[in-house]
Protein backbone atom coordinates (compact mmCIF):
# COMPACT_ATOMS: atom_id res chain seq x y z
CA UNK A 1 0.00 0.00 0.00
CA UNK A 2 1.59 3.43 -0.98
CA UNK A 3 2.36 6.48 0.79
CA UNK A 4 -1.26 8.18 2.84
CA UNK A 5 -1.90 11.81 4.21
CA UNK A 6 -2.33 10.21 7.53
CA UNK A 7 1.63 8.37 7.24
CA UNK A 8 2.67 11.54 6.26
CA UNK A 9 0.97 13.92 9.17
CA UNK A 10 2.50 11.04 11.58
CA UNK A 11 6.27 11.34 10.59
CA UNK A 12 5.85 15.36 10.52
CA UNK A 13 3.80 15.35 14.05
CA UNK A 14 0.71 16.77 12.66
CA UNK A 15 -3.35 16.43 12.17
CA UNK A 16 -4.16 14.95 8.62
CA UNK A 17 -6.29 17.88 8.45
CA UNK A 18 -2.60 20.19 8.34
CA UNK A 19 -1.68 17.67 5.27
CA UNK A 20 -4.94 18.50 3.55
CA UNK A 21 -4.19 22.37 4.35
CA UNK A 22 -0.50 22.59 3.09
CA UNK A 23 -1.42 20.44 -0.19
CA UNK A 24 -4.18 23.22 -0.67
CA UNK A 25 -1.45 25.66 0.00
CA UNK A 26 -3.60 27.47 2.83
CA UNK A 27 -3.16 30.68 4.42
CA UNK A 28 -4.13 29.31 7.39
CA UNK A 29 -0.81 26.97 8.05
CA UNK A 30 2.31 28.60 8.55
CA UNK A 31 5.25 29.25 6.63
CA UNK A 32 7.20 27.20 9.02
CA UNK A 33 4.90 24.12 9.31
CA UNK A 34 4.51 24.19 5.56
CA UNK A 35 8.21 23.48 5.06
CA UNK A 36 8.31 20.79 7.51
CA UNK A 37 5.33 18.82 6.20
CA UNK A 38 6.74 19.43 2.13
CA UNK A 39 9.70 17.83 3.31
CA UNK A 40 8.39 14.95 4.88
CA UNK A 41 6.17 14.83 1.75
CA UNK A 42 9.45 14.93 -0.15
CA UNK A 43 11.25 12.11 1.87
CA UNK A 44 8.07 10.26 1.74
CA UNK A 45 8.02 10.43 -2.14
CA UNK A 46 4.49 11.37 -1.25
CA UNK A 47 2.69 12.74 -4.38
CA UNK A 48 -1.30 13.37 -3.94
CA UNK A 49 -3.75 12.55 -6.65
CA UNK A 50 -5.74 14.58 -8.64
CA UNK A 51 -8.57 13.95 -6.66
CA UNK A 52 -7.36 14.69 -2.81
CA UNK A 53 -6.03 17.96 -4.16
CA UNK A 54 -9.49 18.66 -5.63
CA UNK A 55 -11.14 17.93 -2.18
CA UNK A 56 -8.45 19.73 -0.19
CA UNK A 57 -8.55 23.07 -2.21
CA UNK A 58 -12.22 22.64 -4.02
CA UNK A 59 -10.26 23.04 -7.20
CA UNK A 60 -9.07 20.41 -9.82
CA UNK A 61 -6.85 22.24 -11.31
CA UNK A 62 -8.52 20.88 -15.08
CA UNK A 63 -10.27 23.03 -17.65
CA UNK A 64 -13.07 21.67 -20.07
CA UNK A 65 -13.21 21.83 -23.52
CA UNK A 66 -16.15 21.25 -25.46
CA UNK A 67 -16.05 20.49 -29.30
CA UNK A 68 -18.79 20.99 -31.17
CA UNK A 69 -18.64 18.32 -33.88
CA UNK A 70 -19.00 14.39 -33.28
CA UNK A 71 -15.57 12.69 -32.39
CA UNK A 72 -15.55 10.94 -35.62
CA UNK A 73 -15.44 14.55 -37.33
CA UNK A 74 -13.20 16.25 -34.90
CA UNK A 75 -9.59 15.19 -36.43
CA UNK A 76 -10.75 15.71 -40.42
CA UNK A 77 -10.98 19.26 -39.73
CA UNK A 78 -7.11 20.96 -38.84
CA UNK A 79 -8.84 23.79 -37.14
CA UNK A 80 -9.57 21.47 -33.99
CA UNK A 81 -6.26 20.07 -33.88
CA UNK A 82 -4.62 23.48 -34.10
CA UNK A 83 -6.73 24.83 -31.56
CA UNK A 84 -6.23 22.62 -29.26
CA UNK A 85 -2.29 22.51 -29.46
CA UNK A 86 -2.76 26.35 -28.40
CA UNK A 87 -5.28 25.30 -25.28
CA UNK A 88 -2.69 23.01 -24.44
CA UNK A 89 0.01 25.35 -24.78
CA UNK A 90 -1.14 27.91 -22.41
CA UNK A 91 -2.90 24.71 -20.18
CA UNK A 92 0.41 23.30 -19.42
CA UNK A 93 2.43 26.37 -19.17
CA UNK A 94 -0.02 27.48 -16.32
CA UNK A 95 -0.10 24.03 -14.89
CA UNK A 96 -4.11 23.02 -15.75
CA UNK A 97 -4.81 20.29 -16.94
CA UNK A 98 -7.41 19.74 -20.35
CA UNK A 99 -10.84 17.50 -20.05
CA UNK A 100 -11.85 17.06 -23.68
CA UNK A 101 -15.40 16.15 -24.94
CA UNK A 102 -17.55 16.41 -28.05
CA UNK A 103 -21.21 17.33 -28.77
CA UNK A 104 -22.58 16.31 -31.96
CA UNK A 105 -25.26 19.35 -32.00
CA UNK A 106 -26.71 21.82 -29.54
CA UNK A 107 -28.10 19.77 -27.63
CA UNK A 108 -25.79 17.21 -27.34
CA UNK A 109 -23.62 19.63 -26.26
CA UNK A 110 -25.53 21.21 -23.86
CA UNK A 111 -26.03 17.90 -22.08
CA UNK A 112 -22.40 17.26 -21.83
CA UNK A 113 -21.58 20.49 -20.19
CA UNK A 114 -23.80 19.74 -17.68
CA UNK A 115 -22.86 16.57 -17.67
CA UNK A 116 -19.28 17.41 -16.62
CA UNK A 117 -20.36 20.84 -14.25
CA UNK A 118 -22.64 18.77 -11.85
CA UNK A 119 -19.69 16.27 -11.65
CA UNK A 120 -18.12 19.32 -10.75
CA UNK A 121 -14.78 17.66 -12.92
CA UNK A 122 -13.55 21.34 -14.08
CA UNK A 123 -12.56 24.69 -13.08
CA UNK A 124 -13.78 26.39 -15.97
CA UNK A 125 -14.50 25.66 -19.88
CA UNK A 126 -13.92 26.64 -23.38
CA UNK A 127 -16.25 26.59 -25.89
CA UNK A 128 -14.78 26.32 -29.62
CA UNK A 129 -17.73 27.92 -31.06
CA UNK A 130 -20.86 29.99 -30.44
CA UNK A 131 -25.15 29.59 -31.63
CA UNK A 132 -27.45 32.06 -32.28
CA UNK A 133 -29.39 30.58 -29.74
CA UNK A 134 -26.92 28.83 -27.37
CA UNK A 135 -28.84 27.19 -24.34
CA UNK A 136 -25.73 26.32 -22.90
CA UNK A 137 -24.21 29.60 -22.91
CA UNK A 138 -27.45 30.41 -21.33
CA UNK A 139 -26.79 27.70 -18.82
CA UNK A 140 -23.25 28.38 -17.94
CA UNK A 141 -24.01 32.24 -17.16
CA UNK A 142 -27.42 31.07 -14.71
CA UNK A 143 -24.39 28.64 -13.03
CA UNK A 144 -21.85 30.93 -13.08
CA UNK A 145 -19.61 28.84 -14.07
CA UNK A 146 -16.09 31.08 -15.44
CA UNK A 147 -16.05 30.04 -19.29
CA UNK A 148 -14.42 31.43 -22.73
CA UNK A 149 -15.98 30.90 -25.99
CA UNK A 150 -13.75 30.73 -29.40
CA UNK A 151 -16.32 32.79 -31.72
CA UNK A 152 -17.72 36.01 -30.79
CA UNK A 153 -21.32 35.04 -28.82
CA UNK A 154 -24.91 36.57 -29.97
CA UNK A 155 -25.40 37.68 -26.43
CA UNK A 156 -22.20 39.57 -25.38
CA UNK A 157 -23.16 40.41 -21.61
CA UNK A 158 -21.02 38.62 -19.12
CA UNK A 159 -18.94 36.34 -21.51
CA UNK A 160 -15.24 35.76 -22.01
CA UNK A 161 -14.79 35.42 -25.79
CA UNK A 162 -11.75 35.43 -28.32
CA UNK A 163 -12.63 35.57 -32.06
CA UNK A 164 -11.52 37.10 -35.65
CA UNK A 165 -13.41 40.00 -37.32
CA UNK A 166 -15.35 37.21 -39.63
CA UNK A 167 -16.94 39.88 -41.26
CA UNK A 168 -14.27 41.87 -42.13
CA UNK A 169 -12.23 38.96 -43.05
CA UNK A 170 -14.71 37.82 -45.59
CA UNK A 171 -14.99 41.27 -46.94
CA UNK A 172 -11.77 41.58 -47.81
CA UNK A 173 -11.42 38.25 -49.67
CA UNK A 174 -15.17 39.03 -51.53
CA UNK A 175 -12.93 42.44 -52.11
CA UNK A 176 -10.06 40.51 -53.23
CA UNK A 177 -12.30 38.56 -56.35
CA UNK A 178 -13.68 41.66 -57.00
CA UNK A 179 -10.59 43.61 -57.63
CA UNK A 180 -9.82 40.63 -59.98
CA UNK A 181 -12.25 41.60 -61.65
CA UNK A 182 -15.65 39.49 -60.82
CA UNK A 183 -19.19 40.30 -60.54
CA UNK A 184 -20.67 36.74 -60.58
CA UNK A 185 -19.73 35.82 -57.30
CA UNK A 186 -20.58 32.68 -55.22
CA UNK A 187 -21.41 31.85 -51.37
CA UNK A 188 -20.55 27.85 -50.67
CA UNK A 189 -21.37 28.09 -46.27
CA UNK A 190 -22.65 25.35 -43.23
CA UNK A 191 -24.82 25.77 -40.48
CA UNK A 192 -26.89 29.72 -40.30
CA UNK A 193 -26.89 28.91 -36.50
CA UNK A 194 -23.44 29.57 -36.34
CA UNK A 195 -22.93 32.85 -35.50
CA UNK A 196 -19.21 32.54 -37.43
CA UNK A 197 -21.29 31.41 -40.62
CA UNK A 198 -24.04 34.16 -40.12
CA UNK A 199 -20.63 36.93 -39.78
CA UNK A 200 -19.09 35.74 -42.95
CA UNK A 201 -21.76 35.81 -44.68
CA UNK A 202 -22.79 39.27 -43.87
CA UNK A 203 -18.97 40.79 -44.97
CA UNK A 204 -19.43 38.61 -48.49
CA UNK A 205 -22.99 41.02 -49.28
CA UNK A 206 -21.20 44.09 -47.60
CA UNK A 207 -18.46 43.57 -50.19
CA UNK A 208 -21.07 43.05 -52.72
CA UNK A 209 -23.20 45.80 -51.62
CA UNK A 210 -19.99 48.48 -51.59
CA UNK A 211 -19.35 47.55 -55.25
CA UNK A 212 -22.68 47.80 -56.59
CA UNK A 213 -23.06 44.02 -57.41
CA UNK A 214 -26.63 42.54 -56.67
CA UNK A 215 -26.41 39.93 -54.68
CA UNK A 216 -28.04 36.34 -56.33
CA UNK A 217 -29.25 33.64 -53.54
CA UNK A 218 -28.99 31.39 -56.38
CA UNK A 219 -25.59 31.91 -55.81
CA UNK A 220 -25.62 31.04 -52.32
CA UNK A 221 -24.92 27.08 -51.17
CA UNK A 222 -24.91 25.21 -48.61
CA UNK A 223 -23.51 21.84 -47.29
CA UNK A 224 -21.77 20.53 -44.53
CA UNK A 225 -18.11 22.18 -43.16
CA UNK A 226 -16.39 19.09 -44.76
CA UNK A 227 -15.29 18.41 -48.30
CA UNK A 228 -17.80 16.48 -49.62
CA UNK A 229 -20.28 19.38 -48.23
CA UNK A 230 -17.88 21.61 -50.77
CA UNK A 231 -18.01 18.88 -53.18
CA UNK A 232 -21.86 19.07 -53.37
CA UNK A 233 -22.69 22.71 -53.00
CA UNK A 234 -20.37 23.32 -55.55
CA UNK A 235 -21.71 21.19 -58.24
CA UNK A 236 -25.39 22.59 -57.40
CA UNK A 237 -24.09 25.72 -58.64
CA UNK A 238 -22.68 24.04 -61.85
CA UNK A 239 -25.90 23.22 -62.43
CA UNK A 240 -27.28 26.94 -63.10
CA UNK A 241 -28.02 28.53 -66.38
CA UNK A 242 -25.36 31.58 -65.07
CA UNK A 243 -22.35 29.70 -63.20
CA UNK A 244 -20.38 31.82 -61.10
CA UNK A 245 -17.17 33.25 -62.01
CA UNK A 246 -15.70 32.99 -58.62
CA UNK A 247 -16.17 31.31 -54.77
CA UNK A 248 -16.19 32.12 -51.57
CA UNK A 249 -15.98 29.37 -49.11
CA UNK A 250 -16.65 29.53 -45.50
CA UNK A 251 -13.69 26.53 -44.96
CA UNK A 252 -10.98 25.44 -47.03
CA UNK A 253 -12.28 21.93 -46.48
CA UNK A 254 -15.29 22.84 -48.28
CA UNK A 255 -12.99 25.08 -50.76
CA UNK A 256 -11.10 21.53 -51.57
CA UNK A 257 -14.27 19.95 -52.19
CA UNK A 258 -15.69 23.13 -54.48
CA UNK A 259 -12.40 22.73 -56.38
CA UNK A 260 -13.17 19.01 -57.01
CA UNK A 261 -16.29 19.57 -58.41
CA UNK A 262 -15.08 22.28 -60.52
CA UNK A 263 -12.19 20.26 -62.21
CA UNK A 264 -14.75 17.34 -62.83
CA UNK A 265 -16.96 19.96 -64.60
CA UNK A 266 -13.74 20.42 -67.10
CA UNK A 267 -13.43 23.61 -65.92
CA UNK A 268 -9.92 25.17 -64.72
CA UNK A 269 -8.92 27.64 -61.70
CA UNK A 270 -8.95 30.07 -61.62
CA UNK A 271 -9.53 30.87 -65.00
CA UNK A 272 -13.47 29.73 -65.44
CA UNK A 273 -13.15 29.74 -61.66
CA UNK A 274 -11.96 31.73 -58.53
CA UNK A 275 -11.87 30.35 -55.45
CA UNK A 276 -11.06 31.49 -52.07
CA UNK A 277 -10.87 29.56 -48.97
CA UNK A 278 -11.09 30.02 -45.01
CA UNK A 279 -8.99 28.83 -42.14
CA UNK A 280 -5.99 28.58 -44.36
CA UNK A 281 -5.05 25.15 -43.55
CA UNK A 282 -1.51 24.01 -44.58
CA UNK A 283 -3.35 21.59 -47.45
CA UNK A 284 -3.52 24.65 -48.65
CA UNK A 285 -0.32 25.05 -49.80
CA UNK A 286 -0.22 22.20 -51.60
CA UNK A 287 -3.07 21.65 -54.02
CA UNK A 288 -3.24 22.57 -57.62
CA UNK A 289 -4.09 25.22 -58.11
CA UNK A 290 -2.64 26.51 -54.55
CA UNK A 291 -5.07 27.76 -52.58
CA UNK A 292 -6.09 31.17 -51.43
CA UNK A 293 -6.98 31.49 -48.01
CA UNK A 294 -7.85 33.70 -44.97
CA UNK A 295 -5.40 32.94 -42.14
CA UNK A 296 -6.98 33.33 -38.83
CA UNK A 297 -4.46 31.90 -36.30
CA UNK A 298 -5.97 29.17 -34.88
CA UNK A 299 -2.63 28.67 -32.89
CA UNK A 300 -3.45 32.06 -30.98
CA UNK A 301 -7.42 31.93 -30.66
CA UNK A 302 -7.39 28.61 -28.29
CA UNK A 303 -4.44 30.22 -26.68
CA UNK A 304 -5.78 33.48 -26.05
CA UNK A 305 -9.07 31.90 -24.74
CA UNK A 306 -7.19 29.54 -22.36
CA UNK A 307 -5.11 32.29 -20.64
CA UNK A 308 -8.50 34.31 -20.76
CA UNK A 309 -10.18 31.89 -18.73
CA UNK A 310 -6.85 31.09 -16.30
CA UNK A 311 -6.45 34.30 -15.38
CA UNK A 312 -10.30 34.47 -14.77
CA UNK A 313 -9.88 31.83 -12.31
CA UNK A 314 -6.98 32.68 -10.72
CA UNK A 315 -8.29 36.47 -10.21
CA UNK A 316 -12.11 36.26 -9.98
CA UNK A 317 -12.41 39.99 -9.62
CA UNK A 318 -10.95 40.77 -13.25
CA UNK A 319 -13.34 42.08 -15.21
CA UNK A 320 -14.62 40.21 -18.33
CA UNK A 321 -12.43 39.90 -21.37
CA UNK A 322 -12.33 40.04 -25.09
CA UNK A 323 -9.57 39.36 -27.63
CA UNK A 324 -9.98 39.90 -31.51
CA UNK A 325 -7.54 38.28 -33.42
CA UNK A 326 -6.04 39.93 -36.16
CA UNK A 327 -6.57 37.77 -40.07
CA UNK A 328 -4.69 37.57 -43.11
CA UNK A 329 -5.59 36.48 -46.38
CA UNK A 330 -2.91 34.77 -48.21
CA UNK A 331 -3.42 35.19 -51.91
CA UNK A 332 -2.45 31.96 -54.03
CA UNK A 333 -2.86 30.73 -57.63
CA UNK A 334 -6.65 29.96 -56.90
CA UNK A 335 -7.66 33.30 -57.21
CA UNK A 336 -4.76 35.38 -58.67
CA UNK A 337 -4.74 35.90 -62.67
CA UNK A 338 -1.15 37.95 -62.10
CA UNK A 339 0.04 34.78 -60.12
CA UNK A 340 -0.90 32.32 -62.64
CA UNK A 341 0.65 34.97 -65.60
CA UNK A 342 4.13 34.46 -63.71
CA UNK A 343 3.90 30.51 -64.50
Amino acid sequence: MGVTIKDVARIAGVDPSTVSRVIADSPRISKKTKEKVIKVMEELDFHPNAIARSLASRSTKTIGVIMPLSSEKIFINPFFTEVMRGISTSSLKRGYDILFSTGGSSDEEYITTSRIVNERRIDGLILLTSRIQDKTIDDLIRRKLPFVVIGKPSKLENVNWVDNDNQEACYNATEHLIKQGHRNIGFIGGDFTYVFMCERFKGYKRALDHYNIRFNKEYLSLGDFLEEGGYSAMKKLLELNSIPTAIVAADDLMAFGAMRAIKEHGLSIPEDIAIVGFNDTPLANFTDPTLSSVEIFVHELGYNASEILINHLEHPSEQKNHIIIQTNLKVRKSSSYDLCKQL
